[in-house]
């Protein structure tokens, strides 16, 4: 049985929410791009250490383009069948150790380049859960200053899990949470700045996951948390479902990728 390894570069803010100083015309010094021929059950986008390169494997544009806008899949509309059919190896090199902000610039610049890629976004009403602080209030260690990388990253074994957030913003943070949950989370805080934060939880068992069954030969470890309770008892947030506008990016025109 193939186990499927997803790695998903999530340090990304949406274009339009760029910091001061990050130009919106920044491009890669070189980037080459190729159909790939690797194990489907095993793709990924990322950075190498030292932020200066970018590179994709065996990854669908669609998930580059779910990384580029940091979005959901179901975020996405008007998107040709090939983005998530075709899948591609990709090397990037940017001319000096970047930010996180400029390597996004540079990889939606890359796909407008070699895609012709046109695109604009609206607001669409859907399920969602709204990212709310709490009547107890938000428990956040803020940062003086936004400057340096910004990441959450996700730690586990069995079930159990931490979410890390460093220099991050509440609404990457609601997008992490929209990566673990089964629709997209909106920034609803009205909190600003940056923040570090660390909430440990159980994640649920895989759907239909059998009765006495094991997660890597072990015992599933279900004593923990909810992801919806240690958001509120960890960080005083909270997690409200509903129905109610959400961004979504709507594909204008796309051209198949460009090799070279």
């Amino acid at each position: 049985m193939h186990r499927l390894v997803v790695w998903i570069l999530s340090i990304f803010p949406l274009l339009a929410q760029l910091p001061p100083g990050v130009s919106p015309d920044l491009r890669f010094e070189v980037a080459s791009v190729k159909l790939a021929h690797g194990d489907p059950y095993t793709f990924w986008v990322r950075p190498s250490a030292g932020y200066e390169r970018y590179e994709a494997v065996n990854c669908p544009i669609r998930l580059m383009l779910q990384v580029a806008f940091r979005i959901r899949a179901e975020q996405i509309v008007g998107i040709p069948s090939w983005l998530e059919s075709q899948r591609f190896d990709m090397q990037a090199k940017a001319e000096k150790p970047s930010t996180a902000d400029e390597l996004h610039v540079m990889l939606v610049n890359m796909l407008i380049d070699r895609m012709h890629l046109k695109y604009h976004r609206e607001k669409k009403d859907m399920q969602m859960y709204a990212l709310l602080v709490s009547k107890e209030g938000a428990k956040l260690s803020r940062r003086e200053s936004a400057a340096g990388d910004t990441w959450v990253d996700l730690h586990g074994h069995n079930l159990q899990t931490k979410m890390q957030g460093i220099n991050a913003r509440m609404d990457f943070l609601a997008f992490r949470l929209g990566e673990e949950l089964d629709r997209p989370v909106v920034d609803m805080t009205g909190l600003k700045g940056t923040y570090d934060f660390e909430v440990n939880y159980t994640r649920e068992l895989p759907r239909n996951f059998p009765e006495g069954g094991k997660l890597n030969g072990e015992e599933p470890d279900t004593s923990g948390p909810t992801l919806f309770a240690a958001v509120k008892q960890q960080i005083g947030l909270e997690l409200k479902a509903g129905k109610g506008p959400v961004d979504v990016v709507v594909i204008d025109h796309a051209e198949k990728l460009n090799e070279n």
